[in-house]
């Protein structure tokens, strides 16, 4: 077991890679499945709801669902293997073998997450992902960022609306204002998770802990004044990595954030704001840097799940 949650646990587990016919451990390709508890708060609804997505959008920045199991009680999701893990295990975890990430990696990480939003967020797709946080970033061996678990994703609004309304769901700290006031969800309410997430990345800090001193227990709370104050970014930053930033990419950097972090959503800006932001970072730093900047990717309409569901076989292969 690799890992356990409120849905369930996750598995590690082997594969061929042309059949899809299980292997012997260590041998074939390395997958990840997710066993949902019966008891699980993650229900039906939002297991038909990963498959519905993760089944049909592909994209570099999100995690590839390779296929899933229905039989009795029993729901699976089988993914490839993120090898590194979570973003959030990577930032707070102050274990030996956790060794802190460098600024240009938490760079490259925060806009590869950012693509992987500004996919969803396109007009081709029009999905808002509602549960952008550290522990939904998975990190691979060449620390490229993959967007998962996509059970409280919704589709945008339609029909000229401006929001779409649902109920209030999601991990507290990283939910936008007006989300939680009003049950109203657009994309802005992912740009303002994004401005969360950044600030833990820059700071190292996990957005609520308690355990930090009286008036710091709630980092956006306290982090907006310092970052606002270009003597003041320095305060915010994660002491692990000094040194390796300039001033400019801090006040940069702090400046996206700040602004996803608005409390209006009309301040905000588009994901496609922040990739261009965070890109231009990117290559004003390291011109020869050749990662591509396209958010391309592809959504293939098919079969509901529901649909998939009635015929007879309980393993579906995603193709």
């Amino acid at each position: 077991m690799i890992g356990e949650g409120g849905f369930g646990c996750v598995f590690k587990g082997w594969i061929d890679e042309h059949t899809l016919a299980p292997t012997k451990p260590g041998t074939g390709f390395v997958i990840a499945v997710k066993r949902l508890n019966q008891e699980s708060s993650q229900g039906h609804s939002e297991w038909l709801t990963e498959i519905n997505y993760l089944g049909q959008l592909h994209h570099p920045n999100l995690v590839k669902l390779i296929g899933y199991c229905l039989e009795d009680d029993y729901r699976i999701l089988v993914y490839e293997f993120v090898t590194k893990g979570s973003l959030d295990n990577h930032l707070f975890r102050r274990a030996s073998y956790f060794q802190p990430l460098s600024w240009k990696i938490r760079m490259k990480i925060a806009l590869d997450s950012a693509k992987g939003l500004a996919f969803l967020h396109s007009d081709e797709v029009e999905v808002i992902y509602r549960d952008f946080k550290t522990s939904n970033i998975l990190i691979d061996s060449n620390y490229n960022a993959k967007l998962s678990d996509f059970g409280m994703a919704k589709d945008g609004p339609e029909g000229g609306k401006s929001h779409v309304s649902t109920r209030i769901m999601g991990t507290p700290g990283y939910a936008a204002p007006e989300y939680l006031a009003t049950g109203h969800l657009t994309k802005k309410s992912d740009v303002y998770s994004f401005g969360v997430v950044l600030l833990e990345i820059m700071s190292g800090k996990r957005v609520l802990d308690k355990n930090r001193p009286s008036g710091e227990h709630d980092l956006v709370a306290w982090a907006k004044p310092l970052l606002m104050s270009k003597r003041k970014i320095s305060q915010v930053m994660d002491a692990r990595i000094e040194g390796q930033y300039s001033s400019r990419e801090a006040i940069k950097v702090a400046h996206v954030a700040i602004r996803c972090l608005s409390a209006e959503q009309k301040y905000r800006p588009n994901i496609d704001e922040v990739v261009r932001s965070l890109e231009q970072l990117q290559d004003s730093n390291d011109k020869t840097n050749g990662h591509s900047s396209s958010s391309s990717g592809s959504k293939q309409h098919g079969k509901s799940v529901d649909e998939s569901l009635s015929g007879e076989e309980n393993f579906h292969i995603l193709k």
